[in-house]
């Protein structure tokens, strides 16, 4: 399985789109450093993830996201991811 991911740094408040078959090793190597696009603007914060079966799905869903990353497309992507966990939040 394959993730696409975004990331945010509250700090810099900027976004990072992403994908990777191991979502929580892939944002460790996020927050300390070792990845060079991500490294000046840590800690990041995992904000939305889709799951894939195949990696050409996730790379493909990855553009898609990074095409209209800022537009109207993208902030309804993050709203709908956020009130998505708010409704787990409510559950437990």
């Amino acid at each position: 399985m394959f993730f696409v991911y975004i990331l945010y740094s509250q700090k810099f408040s900027r976004y990072y789109v992403g994908n990777s078959e191991n979502i929580e090793t892939r944002l460790k190597q996020h927050n300390i450093g070792k990845t060079k696009s991500t490294k000046n603007f840590r800690p990041w914060v995992l904000v939305h993830q889709e799951l894939f079966e195949t990696r050409i799905e996730a790379r493909k869903r990855e553009i898609q996201i990074k095409s209209y990353k800022g537009g109207r497309a993208f902030c309804e992507l993050l709203k709908k991811g956020a009130d998505t966990e708010a409704v787990k939040r409510d559950r437990l």
